[in-house]
């Protein structure tokens, strides 16, 4: 390795110790959270010294020497006015670091020592394999087919009458020459399907909305690291419950009533029109404030029991609240606590979206 390509790795390994020591704060970083799609993020990291080159031997004049004073212009023409007075302290220097999602989703899972998924089912998407299963006239040296080959040289060699037994050499001629050829065919692949629920009554707020876009980022992150194919299905609700698009999910805002019931009975007719549970990954996200007509807590409780939980790999529940006490569907949800794929956290604030990631992502189901 080059000492140009050691610095530069150096370099680069200074740039990801900055972001690693600061990921609480970058996993709520709004415009990065906007940038869904693209493969290389923008991060700001300060303090980061920049490597300069310098050319030619020390002393030997260039830019920056010689004769001068501090200030000098570097180039001919009158300096233009300048606004403000002098300062006497140094700046805060920030550089935009770009950096793959998929090399941050790493690093947020080392920082949250999360488990690889073990996926369920394989039958509904498909990708592609190279098997090996051809022998033909061309290709590259390093597929010759060495006993083919040698097998076609003893066969020309007995055809016209040159094979001695007591002197076997076998000498391959071009038109000998036979190699390995590989043909395409599909490799079943397990996928995944996520389904958000939230509530969207009066009570949650755009403060509410962004601690549940800001979670669901990184949710998706993850688990599309850990799936080839990843769908993702929105359903809001107040006192009755329907489907709607991302965009929709994050901006919309009704009123009346709260029956928690109703998400969660549409999204076991969702699953049951769509998704073959043994052959789908089945990922359930519901978010709301906590509050839910009284009388619905034992129906949502009955559906999730009966309906969801044998079905789904995982159910989330995140209450967005800042309440600390009081009666509310977590309440509720406790008396579900024992099942292995029920988890719930509070999300009060944008710190808490890290220790909530952490909570959903950490059973690795």
């Amino acid at each position: 390795m080059s000492q140009i390509e050691q610095d530069s790795s150096r370099y680069h390994e200074i740039i990801r110790g900055k972001i690693r020591k600061n990921l609480r704060k970058y996993i709520t970083h709004s415009e990065m959270i906007g940038r869904q799609g693209k493969d290389l993020v923008s991060i700001p990291v300060p303090q980061v010294d920049l490597p300069r080159f310098t050319f030619g031997k020390p002393g030997s004049g260039g830019v920056g020497q010689g004769e001068g004073n501090p200030g000098d212009p570097l180039t001919q023409g009158k300096p233009g006015p300048g606004e403000g007075g002098a300062g006497d302290s140094p700046g805060q220097h920030i550089l935009e670091a770009e950096i793959s999602l998929d090399e941050l989703v790493q690093m947020l899972a080392d920082e949250l020592e999360l488990p690889r998924i073990q996926p369920k089912g394989n039958k509904s998407i498909e990708s592609e394999v190279a098997r090996y299963t051809d022998i033909r006239r061309v290709g590259p040296e390093s597929l010759r087919h060495f006993k083919r080959t040698y097998r076609e040289a003893l066969k020309r060699q007995l055809a016209a009458g040159l094979y001695d037994p007591d002197n076997p050499v076998i000498i391959p001629y071009p038109e000998d020459r036979r190699y390995r050829s590989y043909e395409t065919k599909p490799l079943p692949a397990a996928n995944a399907v996520i389904i958000y629920m939230m509530d969207v009554s009066g009570s949650m707020g755009e403060r509410e909305k962004r601690l549940v876009r800001f979670t669901a980022f990184w949710i998706d992150a993850w688990l599309k690291k850990n799936y080839k194919h990843v769908q993702r299905r929105y359903v809001v609700h107040d006192a009755a419950a329907g489907e709607v698009d991302e965009a929709t999910f994050y901006r919309l805002r009704q009123g009346g009533g709260t029956k928690i019931s109703s998400a969660l009975q549409f999204c076991g007719d969702l699953i049951k029109a769509n998704y073959k549970p043994d052959e789908w990954n089945i990922y359930l996200f519901q978010f709301s404030d906590g509050d839910n007509f009284s009388s619905d807590n034992d129906r949502s409780l009955s559906i999730l029991s009966e309906r969801l939980l044998p079905i789904a790999n995982l159910y989330c529940y995140g209450q967005v609240d800042e309440r600390s006490y009081g009666e509310t569907f977590m309440t509720t949800l406790k008396r579900l606590e024992a099942a292995e794929n029920v988890v719930m956290t509070h999300i009060r604030n944008d710190d808490g979206i890290f220790d909530a990631l952490k909570c959903f992502l950490g059973k690795g189901r």
